[in-house]
């Protein structure tokens, strides 16, 4: 059921998203100069690797000239691309690896190779199912970029303190998902996407 749930969701999205591509794309090849698409590798099921796919935001090779994740204010992000995660439209793009069947609507999100294995042993129960592009911890941490700026050295507050909450969180929503649970977080994401309050997530 999830995965039928998944496919007739991503058609849906993708059928959406298809007028909305040549603005978006216009858009980042305006500002700043690269592809119009951001891929990177990530860890999915069974520690699967696959390509993601996102709207380019950044400078292009931004992820081989500093960290790993961003923070508000990070000089990587172009002006095009601070809009499009405003609101999470780089984020469509991932419709694709959930038609494909990398990812799932709704998951512990997929991360890069390097924070999974300083947490090895957390991953191998959150990937035991698909990632995906929302979770309760995609929520809770809506405002990361925000919370992450005010920290002096960002990514280690990211491994030490953000990710193993999130990892948490995503060990819960494994723990104790089902459809109905799914249809929520789908709903709460889109919600928040717009800037509608759909009640605060416990972190």
């Amino acid at each position: 059921m999830k995965r039928s749930l998944d496919i007739i969701l991503a058609i849906i999205g993708l059928l959406m998203l298809l007028p909305m591509l040549p603005f978006v794309a216009l858009l980042i090849k305006l500002d700043s100069s690269g592809p119009v698409f951001f891929r990177q590798e990530r860890i999915g099921k069974d520690f699967r690797r696959f390509t993601i796919y996102k709207f380019r935001t950044m400078k292009v090779n931004a992820d081989k000239k500093g960290a790993l994740i961003t923070a508000g204010g990070d000089h990587r992000v172009t002006k095009a691309g601070a809009f499009l995660r405003k609101y999470k439209i780089d984020e469509l793009p991932q419709l694709f690896n959930v038609l494909k069947g990398d990812m799932s609507f709704v998951g512990p999100r997929p991360e890069v190779g390097h924070y999974v294995q300083l947490f090895e042993t957390d991953y191998r129960k959150l990937l035991t199912v698909r990632p995906g592009i929302t979770d309760p911890a995609s929520l809770s941490y809506a405002d990361e970029e925000a919370l992450l700026s005010r920290a002096k050295a960002f990514e280690e507050v990211y491994i030490s303190k953000i990710l193993p909450e999130k990892i948490k969180l995503s060990s819960h929503y494994v723990d104790t998902r089902n459809l109905m649970t799914d249809l929520k977080l789908i709903l709460m994401t889109v919600l928040r996407a717009f800037h509608i309050n759909a009640g605060k997530e416990t972190r």
